[in-house]
């Protein structure tokens, strides 16, 4: 399986050797990592892709990927699928160093998610955040996610997927901003 790319980024679909890597923090020879890569959060979800690998096989596509910034080639963090879809929908999370925040990368890396999503025939995306994390809110958000509700400390959020055709009369909607044949339905 090949990168995802986007304007600023790369996405790099990780295997359980790579995962073992990310989860210890111990780079290989040929890994670029920012300084604070990986975060906790990075550990956290990178641990839940290798219980599932090992629990149920390659994950591929809808796995965990390496967030990795094009400018300089280094590793700034982690999005992925929380496991495989179930009824046209899938969960999904994403966190950044924290020397990588407040760029716009998270909600860039989460639309290219979305297309797989869509790509692979899937109607929903759904993402949760705790209350207290405005800037994931805001990246859903700028993503095309809606707010759907708050249980306990968590909000939850959603995305309707319909792939459709490129069509040049749609450039101008802001839900087709840089999402190449990826209509989104908030």
């Amino acid at each position: 399986m090949t990168a995802l790319r986007t304007p600023r980024l790369s996405l790099h679909p990780i295997d359980a050797a790579e995962g073992e890597r990310i989860v210890g923090r111990r780079p290989a020879a040929g890994d670029a990592w920012v300084e604070d890569f990986p975060f906790d959060g990075d550990v956290n979800g990178v641990t839940a892709f290798l219980r599932a690998t090992a629990a149920h096989g390659d994950q591929r596509p809808f796995g965990h990927y390496r967030i990795t910034r094009t400018a300089d080639g280094k590793a700034i963090g982690g999005i992925g699928f929380k496991g495989q879809p179930d009824d046209g929908c899938v969960e999904v999370g994403y966190g950044l160093s924290p020397s990588a925040r407040g760029h716009g990368y998270a909600a860039e890396a989460l639309v290219a998610l979305l297309k797989v999503a869509a790509d692979h025939g899937l109607s929903r995306v759904v993402a949760d955040t705790t209350a207290d994390n405005v800037a994931s809110q805001r990246t859903l958000e700028r993503a095309g996610f809606r707010h759907t509700g708050t249980k306990d400390d968590l909000c939850r959020y959603e995305i309707f997927l319909e792939l459709e055709s490129l069509r040049p009369e749609t450039s101008g909607n802001p839900h087709r901003a840089g999402r190449g044949s990826l209509d989104i339905y908030p």
